[in-house]
C-alpha cells in the first residue's frame, strides 16, 4: 500500500469520528511530500527520525508531528497495511512549554496608535481594519481565525453579541461584548460601510477589494506593526509577541480585574471557559499566565483571606 493512500484512509477515518484533524492532515501531507511516492512498508525509522527532527531545533511542533505519525502507524498496523511499525520509540528532550506574551496596557495602546504607520501602500487592507481586529481580538478574547472569519451577520451590535461559527473542535458559541467595545465596533461599521458592501455574508474585516482577510496577510501586517510599535520579547523565547497573544492578554487582564473587584474567581472560571469556547477547564488553564500583576492581586486576595477573623 502506498504511503499517500494510507494517509488518505487514516485522515478520512479520523474525520468520520467527528474530528477536524486539519493540523494533523497537513503534517501527514508534509511527510508524504518529504518521502515521495513510496509504499508504507518501505518507510524506515531513519526516514521518520529525519522528518521529525527536520534540521531545526526541537520545539513543540516536533511533538505535534510525532503525535500525528504515531497515530498513523497505530492505524496502519491495526489494519495490516504493514506488519511492523518502524516508528522510533525514543524521544528527545523537549523544550519547556511555550509561555505566551502578555501585553501591558501601554503596549496595547502603542499597537493601536501605530496601525496607520504599519499599513502603508503595500498592505492590502486599511489601518482602521487592523486596528479594530486587534481591539476585538483583545476585548472579546478571540482566536485570530475567529476574528478574520466573522461575517456581517455574525456581528449583532444591537444586542452586543458575536456569533462564532464552527470554530475549534467544531464548536459554535455566542460571545457577549462590553459597552466600550460595542461602541468602537459601531464606529468601525459606519466607516466600513462607506466603502464596502453591507451584505449579510460579506466579511466583517476585509481586504480593500472586499475579500476576507487571509491569515498570511494579517500575520505579516501584525509583525510589521509590532516592530513599528517597538514591542519585543527579551526573555530568550523563540517567538516574538504574536497576534494570538492578544487572546491570552485579554484573559489575564480580565482575571486581574476580577481579583481587584473582589469577584469570586473560582465561580466565574467555568463561565470564562465557556466564553473562550473551551471544552473543559483544563484547556482554560493554558491561558492563565502568571504575570507579576496577576500574582500580586492573587497574593493580596489570599492575604485578606488569611487575615480575616472567623467567629463561631
Amino acid at each position: 500500500m502506498k504511503l499517500a493512500d494510507a494517509v488518505t484512509e487514516f485522515v478520512a477515518y479520523r474525520r468520520a469520528l467527528g474530528m477536524r484533524f486539519d493540523t494533523e492532515a497537513r503534517v501527514l501531507a508534509s511527510f508524504c511530500r518529504c518521502l515521495g511516492d513510496v509504499s508504507i512498508a518501505s518507510v524506515t525509522s531513519d526516514h521518520i527520525k529525519t522528518y521529525l527532527d527536520g534540521g531545526i531545533p526541537i520545539s513543540s511542533y516536533w511533538q505535534r508531528k510525532h503525535s500525528a505519525l504515531a497515530g498513523l502507524y497505530r492505524f496502519v498496523v491495526a489494519r495490516d497495511h504493514t506488519i511492523i511499525s518502524p516508528f522510533p520509540f525514543n524521544r528527545p528532550q523537549l523544550p519547556p512549554p511555550f509561555v505566551p506574551y502578555i501585553y501591558s496596557s501601554a503596549e496595547l495602546k502603542r499597537l493601536l496608535d501605530a496601525t496607520p504607520a504599519a499599513c502603508g501602500r503595500r498592505v492590502p487592507f486599511d489601518a482602521y481594519v487592523l486596528r479594530n481586529l486587534i481591539l476585538l481580538s483583545y476585548g472579546a478574547c478571540l482566536r485570530p481565525g475567529e476574528g478574520r472569519h466573522l461575517t456581517m451577520k455574525d456581528v449583532n451590535l444591537d444586542q452586543a453579541l458575536l456569533y462564532i461559527r464552527v470554530s475549534k473542535f467544531y464548536k459554535t458559541r455566542l460571545v457577549p461584548l462590553g459597552r466600550d467595545l460595542t461602541t468602537a465596533l459601531n464606529q468601525y461599521v459606519q466607516q466600513r460601510n462607506l466603502t464596502y458592501a453591507y451584505d449579510p455574508d460579506a466579511p466583517f474585516f476585509c481586504f480593500q477589494d472586499g475579500r476576507m482577510l487571509s491569515k498570511s496577510a494579517v500575520g505579516s501586517a501584525f509583525r510589521r506593526l509590532r516592530i513599528v510599535a517597538g514591542i519585543e520579547r527579551r526573555d530568550g523565547a523563540r517567538y516574538q509577541p504574536r497576534l494570538q497573544d492578544l487572546r491570552h492578554t485579554g484573559v489575564t487582564h480580565r482575571l486581574v480585574a476580577w481579583y481587584r473587584n473582589g469577584t469570586d474567581v473560582q465561580r466565574l472560571l467555568p463561565q470564562l471557559s465557556t466564553y473562550l469556547g473551551h471544552v473543559d477547564l483544563s484547556s482554560t488553564q493554558r491561558y492563565l499566565t502568571l504575570t507579576p500583576e496577576l500574582m500580586h492581586e492573587a497574593s493580596l486576595r489570599f492575604e485578606r483571606y488569611a487575615m480575616e477573623t472567623h467567629h463561631d
